[in-house]
């Protein structure tokens, strides 16, 4: 699991944006137990906005 993303721009790729990734997952972080954290969703949306490719 990462605890950053970077979402790259077209071609000439760039960092467009970098988040930091903070899951509140107790024990160890897998990517079944990430999916349960309450912040996963909010994550998962603002990042699928970023790859929009009519922005």
């Amino acid at each position: 699991m990462a605890d950053s993303v970077s979402v790259l721009s077209r071609r000439p790729a760039r960092i467009k944006k970098s988040y930091k990734i903070e899951l509140s997952v107790e024990g160890q972080k897998t990517p079944l137990t990430a999916r349960k954290a309450p912040e996963f969703k909010d994550y998962f949306d603002v990042l699928w906005k970023e790859l929009d490719v009519n922005d």
